[in-house]
């Protein structure tokens, strides 16, 4: 895969850009905020998606399939982790001598001299970046933004806008989230993920840390998550004179959440300096009541009456891939979400499971890279077979990664407890007419990972019709 260069100085003037891989969520964000700046973009995927009829419909000029002949009369090409080197475009502008910038560097560029809220974390990046989106909308603020989903009440997941402040999901998968000349940074939790680029868990937490100490305002950070704790720690240590506020169900947290109910839409308390205020959010889950007091965290460190900031907060009304209804055929629900960690499948399942009711949840899990399926085989098995009653396992989704000898979705299906309750099927039409076989009324079936699985929604539901009507 392409490494980006990220000591490279970045051109004054980046003229026509050639997107590769435009369709991705990321890719179609920033490419948007060129085409509103008044940017040449053109750009190339290897399938059609709704975020390539929206750059089409905003201007750009978007080939379906990679071709060195795509790259035109760029003058700048932008690129994701996840090409290969061998991609035609790519090579092209080596060839050619143009610039090659990683999404994160065009981003950073497009930022310059904005007040920056940059939102990494293992988990809960889209859903925070989101909210706090969502806060600033509803405090009458006009932030520009990036964000890694489309935001429901949006419809879209990136704006230009005319205020000081741009919020962005940064990506810390690749250590490209250190690039950002960052004001204000959310730590949503430094769950251990993403070693194939580290190599060491200390190397991804000291990441954590570099990126919190060259925040210039102020740092929030989780209470509760083992490896945000060893972040804080490390930080203040360097940096005792650093502003952090922490958030979470800890005693000890600045901002503490408690009282959370999710029988129903969640509600929860939170104390925050000496004053108590209460929320009921419009998105399930528990861990969204985490997520709401990391963002109510940001809002108030930036200076927003608290009562208002959380009011706003608690208005936001989710993004795509997260726990996303796509229809319901004969009593089972389809849902899709973005869950590729342990840790957020176990978030993603517990939602579904306050709001399922007496029916069952179906999990239809792709493992994402070969190196986590690797690490992970035996925390997304126990994970899958604790939240969810029934689960098919389908192929690894490689992404990024060459093939590894032995590691397939059997790994996970392999190390169930109960292997009554899971299949590992490969092939899709045979795993969607599996798990059309025994759902029942009533069931939740959900796609889980950030692979391409959501794209075998349309056979469930087929499969649906054709048990269940």
């Amino acid at each position: 895969m392409i490494k980006p260069d990220l000591s490279m100085t970045i051109p004054d003037d980046l003229g026509a850009l050639h997107f590769v891989g435009i369709g991705g969520s990321g890719m179609s964000g920033i490419a948007r905020l060129f085409l509103e700046a008044g940017y040449t973009v053109t750009g190339s995927d290897v399938r059609h998606s709704a975020n390539i009829d929206t750059l089409r419909a905003l201007g750009a000029t978007i080939a379906v399939g990679h071709d060195a002949a795509n790259v035109g009369d760029a003058d700048t090409l932008v690129v994701t982790g996840a090409l290969w080197q061998d991609n035609p475009e790519y090579q092209l502008a080596l060839a050619k001598g143009l610039p090659v910038l990683h999404r994160s560097q065009a981003l950073a560029w497009l930022i310059n001299r904005k007040r920056l809220v940059a939102v990494a974390g293992a988990h809960g990046k889209t859903t925070s970046t989101g909210m706090i989106i969502t806060g600033l909308l509803g405090l009458g603020e006009d932030p520009s933004f990036v964000n890694g989903g489309v935001i429901a009440s949006l419809g879209k997941s990136s704006q230009t806008g005319s205020g000081d402040l741009f919020v962005v999901e940064a990506d810390e998968s690749d250590g490209t989230f250190l690039l950002y000349d960052t004001a204000v940074a959310l730590i949503t939790n430094v769950d251990p993920d993403h070693l194939d680029h580290y190599g060491s868990l200390e190397a991804f937490e000291e990441a954590f840390v570099t990126f919190a100490r060259e925040s210039s305002e102020l740092v929030v950070v989780s209470s509760d998550d083992a490896g945000a704790k060893h972040v804080t720690a490390r930080l203040l240590e360097s940096t005792p004179d650093k502003r952090v506020v922490t958030f979470g169900e800890a005693e000890d947290a600045d901002v503490r959440v408690h009282s959370i109910v999710t029988d129903g839409p969640v509600s929860f308390r939170v104390s925050y300096a000496g004053d108590e205020y209460a929320a009921q959010l419009r998105v399930p889950g528990r861990h969204n009541a985490i997520n709401a007091a990391g963002a109510f965290a940001v809002l108030t460190g930036l200076g927003f009456e608290p009562a208002a900031s959380l009011a706003a907060v608690a208005e936001f009304g989710g993004t795509e891939r997260r726990f996303e209804l796509h229809g319901t055929v004969g009593g089972v629900s389809v849902y899709d979400d973005y869950a590729h960690h342990p840790t957020e499948v176990a978030a993603a399942l517990s939602a579904a499971r306050t709001v399922v009711g007496s029916g069952r949840i179906i999990a239809v899990h792709q493992p994402h890279l070969y190196s986590r399926t690797r690490l992970f085989a035996n925390e997304f098995a126990e994970t899958l077979e604790t939240y969810a009653d029934e689960t098919v396992v389908l192929d690894v989704y490689g992404a990024r990664e060459d093939p590894e000898p032995g590691v397939t979705g059997a790994l996970v299906a392999d190390r169930f407890a109960h292997p009554e309750h899971v299949a590992f099927i490969a092939d899709w039409q045979a795993a969607a007419d599996h798990t059309a076989e025994i759902a029942r009324e009533g069931d939740f079936v959900i796609t889980l990972g950030c692979g391409d699985v959501y794209r075998i929604v349309p056979q469930l539901l087929d499969s649906l019709r054709r048990v269940r009507e």
